[in-house]
C-alpha cells in the first residue's frame, strides 16, 4: 500500500448523505426563490402570498435540517476525513469551504428571520402555516442591516457552494488519482 494514503471510510453515513442531498435541494431552491421573488413588482400577488411564505417556511426548515445534521456529525462514530491523496491546500479548502457553508446556513436563515422579526410591515414569521413568536422588536432600521446581511451571506454561500461543485467534479473527471473521487463518499 503507498504510504501517502491512509484508507478512509468510504462513505458518510446514510443518514447524513440524505440530507446533504436534501439541503442542497433546499438550498439551491431558496436561493432561486430569494432572487426570483425580489425581482417582483410589489404588486404581483404571489410575491407576498406565495413565495415569501414558502421562502420563510423552507428556510426555517433548512434551519432545522442543518441542526440536525451537524448533531449527526458530532454522534457518528466516524465519518471520512479529508484524503491524504489529496494536496494539503486541497485539503485545507476543504475543510475551510465545508465549514462556512455550515456556518452560512445556519447565520442565513436566522438573517432571514431577524428580516421578518424587525420589519414593520411584516405579517410574522411562518413556518408552515404555523404563525412562530417574533423575538426582536419591530425597527426598520436594524431591519435594513438584516436585510444587506441576508442577501450578501446569500450570495456568498452560492460563490462557496460554486467551489464545493466546481471542486467535486474536478475531483472526480479531471485529477489523474481515482482515490481523488471525493463526490464517491456522498453518493
Amino acid at each position: 500500500m503507498n504510504p501517502i494514503y491512509q484508507p478512509t471510510i468510504d462513505r458518510y453515513p446514510t443518514a447524513l448523505r440524505v440530507l446533504h442531498w436534501v439541503r442542497a435541494v433546499l438550498v439551491l431552491g431558496l436561493l432561486w426563490a430569494g432572487w426570483y421573488m425580489t425581482g417582483l413588482n410589489d404588486e404581483v400577488p404571489s410575491k407576498y402570498e406565495l413565495y415569501y411564505p414558502w421562502h420563510k417556511s423552507f428556510g426555517l426548515l433548512t434551519l432545522l435540517l442543518v441542526l440536525t445534521q451537524i448533531a449527526l456529525r458530532w454522534q457518528a462514530a466516524s465519518i471520512p476525513q479529508p484524503l491524504a491523496t489529496l494536496a494539503s491546500y486541497e485539503r485545507i479548502l476543504s475543510r475551510l469551504t465545508q465549514r462556512l457553508m455550515y456556518g452560512l446556513v445556519l447565520i442565513v436563515p436566522l438573517m432571514g428571520y431577524s428580516m421578518s422579526s424587525t420589519y414593520t410591515m411584516s405579517d410574522g414569521v411562518f413556518f408552515f402555516g404555523v404563525n412562530l413568536p417574533e423575538l426582536l422588536p419591530k425597527n426598520d432600521d436594524w431591519f435594513a442591516v438584516f436585510q444587506w446581511l441576508h442577501k450578501v451571506l446569500a450570495y456568498t454561500l452560492l460563490a462557496l457552494i460554486v467551489l464545493h461543485v466546481v471542486g467535486a467534479l474536478k475531483h472526480r473527471f479531471y485529477d489523474r488519482d481515482p482515490r481523488n473521487d471525493v463526490l464517491r463518499r456522498m453518493l
